[in-house]
């Protein structure tokens, strides 16, 4: 039996290969801190299991859901959109799909707009979907170094002309995964611009839009007049609402876009589970209070990391956004194997930056999913075996 040959072209997944690593100390006793998954250790909060509770109950929600989202869903990602960003007039007919999580949409897109040749440009480092799926679609990644000194926005000059004219899509994903970056509604307007030049489909994939610290909100890049003639913006319930395991989102923008996935979706999927949709349009209509406690919880949990790791001479601010802390290794060392120091040394799993395109080398990404006294430990173990930045 052959698999298909494009297989050959597609690495292990990153969290899949993390997961059997920590499986495998965990059989031998290890007392691993897992820092590597961006998986929410809070429990769904409370209004929404009710939510779900009700609506499981209901008999009428038990056959096939519409494949684009229940009327009743994509009318309150709509007003969502309206309330949270200001962005008014989607047609929820038209505009909104509802989508299983983010990952699934994002993997289709890739399928109802990239052919063999096709260009794709996708940020380095970044989720690794992005390039996995270019190739799954026939395509051929380009890069867009994500670089520090350029607060890890992609450099919208270095694009070569041939290559701009032949991309189909480009990815962004503000604030970012994995390095914590923020975007500018300027920064928007650029590549609003950019993908309108080269006729580029704009792809947002904004899974931490709430997921923000210290009063930062982060945009929406259709905040910007005109992004609906060029983006679609991906929207995911499963960081800022606890609802990881839920697999329940939607995607929002460009008329044209969204119907091309919904002919991908209807005919990979038979849509979302109607009870979870229910719930979703209950958490769409969380108070703000208890946004903003969930939100602190994790405020709380970055603040002891960076004080943490400053106390041991790393030179580093505290992120706005993400559930992670973006984390430069020490000198003399590859992010694979101080990865490897920590998991050696200290059994602290992190994946390292390189796991996430070339351009993450030298670094490591540390997931705030854990409790304070975990990450507290961490630091401690750290402290313990003398791993310092210096």
């Amino acid at each position: 039996m052959q698999p298909a040959k494009r297989l050959e072209k597609i690495p292990p997944y990153l969290f899949a290969e993390i997961n059997r690593k920590r499986d495998e100390l965990v059989a031998q006793g290890v007392d691993i801190i897992n820092m590597a998954v961006g998986d929410p250790d809070k429990p769904t909060p409370a209004h929404i299991l009710h939510a779900m509770h009700i609506a499981i109950d209901e008999v009428s929600n038990h056959n096939y859901p519409p494949y684009y989202g229940m009327p009743a869903f994509r009318e309150a990602a709509v007003e969502w959109m309206e309330r949270r960003f200001g962005v008014e007039e989607l047609n929820p007919n038209t505009e909104v799909i509802s989508s299983i999580g983010s990952k699934e949409a994002i993997h289709n897109t890739f399928l109802a707009f990239v052919e063999t040749g096709d260009y794709v440009l996708i940020p380095d480092p970044g989720y690794p979907v992005y390039r996995t799926a270019t190739i799954f679609a026939g395509g051929e990644p380009f890069t867009m170094p994500l670089k520090a000194e350029n607060k890890f926005l992609p450099d919208l000059s270095l694009i070569p002309e041939a290559i701009a004219q032949k991309a189909k899509l480009l990815w962004i994903n503000y604030p970012n995964n994995p390095t914590g970056a923020l975007a500018t509604i300027e920064f928007f307007e650029e590549l609003v611009a950019f993908c309108r030049q080269y006729d580029i489909l704009l792809c947002h994939d904004h899974a931490y839009s709430e997921m923000a610290y210290d009063g930062y909100k982060p945009p929406s890049v259709l905040q910007v007049p005109g992004a609906k003639d060029v983006a679609i913006e991906f929207h995911s319930l499963s960081k800022s609402y606890n609802m990881t395991g839920w697999r329940i989102g939607f995607v929002v923008g460009n008329a044209d876009g969204v119907k091309a996935l919904s002919q991908v979706k209807t005919n990979v999927d038979s849509g979302v589970f109607k009870a979870i949709q229910q719930a979703a349009i209950a958490a769409y209509n969380t108070d703000e209070a208890e946004l903003k406690s969930l939100m602190s919880v994790y405020q709380n949990r970055r603040d002891i990391v960076v004080k943490g790791l400053q106390s041991l001479g790393w030179p580093i601010e505290p992120p706005k956004a993400t559930l992670y802390v973006w984390v430069q290794v020490p000198s003399g060392y590859s992010s694979t194997e101080f990865a490897n120091l920590l998991l050696d040394k200290c059994a602290i799993l992190v994946p390292p930056g390189n796991g996430y395109g070339a351009s993450g080398e030298g670094y490591i990404r540390i997931a705030l999913t854990i409790p304070e006294q975990r990450l507290q430990e961490a630091i401690e173990r750290m402290q313990d075996v003398g791993i310092r930045y210096a």
